[in-house]
């Protein structure tokens, strides 16, 4: 193929396709660019269909940390597992593809997206959904595109579609939407409490915005020289499905009529079983795979005609109907804060833990950002949903489901200067039936309030699904996951009782109506507001204090030039002081310092470092310490590494000829500051002079010369070479 390049501009952005220079064997290859960000999409299906039940689609989102000009972190300085922000945009790019693909499509079909250039200015995942969609066409691989995805910001009022880093740091909105021309396919949001009534208008832009890149899209993929490919989708005979469902239909609806998911699981288990003891042996042999996808069919079938005929779901609910809601804050006695949410046979438990700020989490990534200070892990393990299986760390299902509860709680948290804590959440799901990562929202802001961490304003979840046959429609409120896994949308929907802080929608419907969609956020409000209000029967607004067992922070603010006298030479200071009170001491670049504790120890440590950078003043009295005596007077200690001198004239009343006659190293003394010259040395007088001793003689000292000699008295003690530590910006 020659190359064919399209550029474009596009809501005040210029776009460039391109393709047939680089990776020519794969069955599609696409460069897409915005600015001076690139990304190669390839997109190649296998010559033969596999022997699957399922469609075999595989995608990957690889970041090169040379796009950004960055070395990998780490000790093999190589890129490894992908990172989380990796796993999201495959994920993206995966939701809006795989309902394109026709029913049937067999053929293992593999997307990758590589990372060639990230400018740090135009983010680089979203193009990848249109050039994946370019590259399918051009490949010729069954699939009903174009599609195309946008992200949508909204920034002093005005939208944007592909907003830059900065434009979006501005934004109150980060709204991903794919689709084709006609309907939208997938949605991802987290948005600041913003209303039901923008977002749709927000939605209905993007929509437009997606039209227009499909249309490009198109013309580019005309200019391209491709061949479809030839593919048999396989069907199923028609007088075997009539044959099964003449069998298993009546028995199928009454099997499905059970609140309880496992009992019944073992129902429409033992129908299955029933269709298929009326086949022979030798039918079994050779139909046996179209006999148990026909009866998973069924199952469908039964479900879906239940809410649509008779207006029922399987657990007897109506459409808007919310399973019961229990609530716990502060289920565990010694975490910093927890929260158990149940809603019918989902149950999460959410436990979170407050560390010191330097705790952020780093990231290895070609993304701007370097890091976060609050952390929502998700985990879902078998036994759950009653199962056996491997325990080998977060799948990517898990990973999406705890970036969306994070998602939904970070516009309601305190700032940094409010509440300088990192702040971590894991969602433990206990039981799962349905909406599991909402429950974790929920759970999450149990936990939060029962923290005492103060929040703007509770967050709730819910989990909307859809039952769509021609122009017959259910929107169906608080799905259970029969309702997921046999309907046609998976809609979530968190936030206040003042808006939507985030939004994720996958459908198989083959795109939805903005009707649809308007009723779903309407519906999902209602639901919405009636799981907070069970919620805030146990816990209305966060505790007034911290939990007994949650670290303690104090903020001190000191002058940059004395950060170096805190820190000590070689970080013996801080080191002395974290040693002796146990509090955790983190020092910022600006002054800041956190102290944490979780008793007195935070305390002292403050007095201790506040004695460090405290300037003596003219009439200050202080308790000190005498550190040294030399001819003329006595050194005394007034603060840490602050010395002044205590003439001789000055030790007691009337004469002395030797100061140690009247002072030793380490007597405490009472001293007035009288004298601060321009140099900060520092001339002390002795409250409560004692006499002088008995036979003292010499010449009376009669003036306050400064005798002591160069590099004593009012300077600091401590080393101001010493080298800090690196800290976060």
């Amino acid at each position: 193929m020659s190359k064919v390049v399209e550029t474009f501009e596009l809501f005040g952005k210029e776009y460039t396709f391109e393709t047939g220079e680089l990776a020519k064997q794969a069955g599609g290859a696409v460069v897409v660019r915005q600015g001076d960000t690139m990304v190669l999409v390839t997109a190649t299906a296998s010559a033969q269909a596999k022997d699957f039940d399922f469609f075999p689609l595989t995608v990957d989102f690889e970041e090169r940390m040379y796009a950004a000009g960055k070395l990998p972190g780490g000790f093999i300085k190589r890129e490894a597992r992908p990172s989380e922000k990796a796993i999201l945009t495959a994920r993206m790019i995966d939701r809006p593809l795989r309902s394109a693909f026709a029913e049937g499509f067999r053929n293992e079909v593999q997307i990758i997206a590589t990372v060639l250039s990230a400018d740090q200015v135009h983010q680089p995942d979203v193009i990848c959904i249109m050039g994946a969609s370019a590259a399918l066409m051009i490949a010729g691989i069954p699939f009903d595109g174009p599609l195309s995805g946008v992200r949508v910001a909204r920034v002093d009022g005005e939208l944007l579609v592909n907003p830059t880093f900065e434009e979006l740091d501005r934004s109150d909105l980060d709204l991903v939407v794919a689709g084709s021309a006609d309907a939208i396919y997938m949605i991802e949001a987290g948005a600041n409490e913003v209303p039901e009534d923008d977002m749709l208008e927000a939605l209905r832009f993007a929509q437009s915005a997606i039209t227009q890149f499909c249309e490009v899209q198109k013309n580019f993929a005309s200019r391209c020289a491709s061949t479809k490919m030839e593919v048999a989708i396989y069907e199923i005979d028609q007088e075997l499905r009539n044959r099964v469902f003449s069998i298993g239909s009546e028995k199928m609806s009454e099997a499905l009529r059970n609140p309880d998911k496992h009992s019944r699981i073992s129902n429409v288990a033992a129908v299955k079983e029933f269709v298929i003891s009326q086949f022979s042996d030798e039918e079994m042999a050779a139909l046996g795979k179209d006999i148990k996808a026909l009866l998973k069919e069924l199952e469908k079938t039964a479900m879906r005609r239940m809410v649509l005929d008779e207006g029922e779901r399987v657990d007897g609910r109506r459409s808007d109907e919310v399973r019961e809601i229990s609530s716990v804050a502060g289920y565990l006695p010694r975490a910093h804060g927890s929260g158990l949410f149940t809603r019918g046979q989902t149950q999460v438990l959410s436990v979170l833990t407050l560390g010191m700020l330097s705790e952020w989490q780093r990231i290895d990534t070609i993304d701007v950002s370097d890091g976060k200070r609050y952390l929502h892990h998700y985990n879902f393990p078998p036994f759950c949903t009653g199962e056996t299986g491997f325990m080998r760390g977060p799948k990517r299902r898990e990973i999406g489901h705890g970036a969306l509860a994070e998602r939904a709680l970070l516009p309601v948290l305190p700032e940094e200067d409010e509440f300088p804590y990192t702040i971590r959440i894991v969602s433990e799901v206990l039981e799962s039936n349905g909406s599991s990562s909402m429950g974790s929202v929920c759970g999450s802001t149990l936990s939060l309030m029962d923290a005492g961490v103060p929040i703007s304003a509770p967050v709730s979840g819910i989990a909307m699904g859809l039952i769509k046959e021609g122009d017959e429609v259910a929107v169906l409120s608080d799905i259970q996951g029969l309702e997921d896994f046999l309907g046609d949308m998976d809609f979530k929907v968190a936030g206040t009782e003042n808006g939507i802080t985030a939004l994720q929608m996958d459908n198989k419907a083959k795109g939805l109506s903005h009707e649809i969609l308007e009723q779903a956020l309407r519906q999902a409000k209602t639901g919405r507001e009636h799981i907070l209000s069970e919620m805030i029967k146990v816990i209305d607004a966060p505790r007034e204090e911290l939990k007994e067992n949650a670290p303690r922070i104090i903020t001190v603010r000191i002058p940059v030039d004395r950060i170096r006298e805190v820190i000590g030479s070689g970080g013996k200071v801080v080191r002395s002081i974290q040693e002796d009170t146990g509090a955790q001491i983190d020092i910022q670049e600006d002054g800041t310092i956190f102290i944490a504790s979780k008793d007195q120890g935070g305390e002292e440590a403050r007095r201790r470092i506040e004695m460090i950078v405290k300037q003596p003043e003219i009439g200050e009295k202080y308790t000190g310490r005498v550190v040294s005596i030399q001819a003329f007077g006595a050194f005394v200690e007034l603060l840490p590494g602050k010395d002044g001198l205590l003439h001789i004239s000055k030790v007691a009343k009337g004469r002395v000829e030797k100061v140690e006659d009247v002072l030793n190293v380490g007597d405490e003394v009472e001293v007035e500051i009288t004298d601060i010259d321009d140099r900060g040395k520092v001339s002390l007088d002795r409250l409560d002079k004692p006499d002088a001793p008995a036979g003292s003689g010499g010449a009376a000292r009669t003036s306050d010369r400064d005798d002591r000699p160069r590099g004593r008295g009012g300077d600091d003690r401590s080393s101001t070479d010493s080298k800090r530590p690196r800290r976060r910006h």
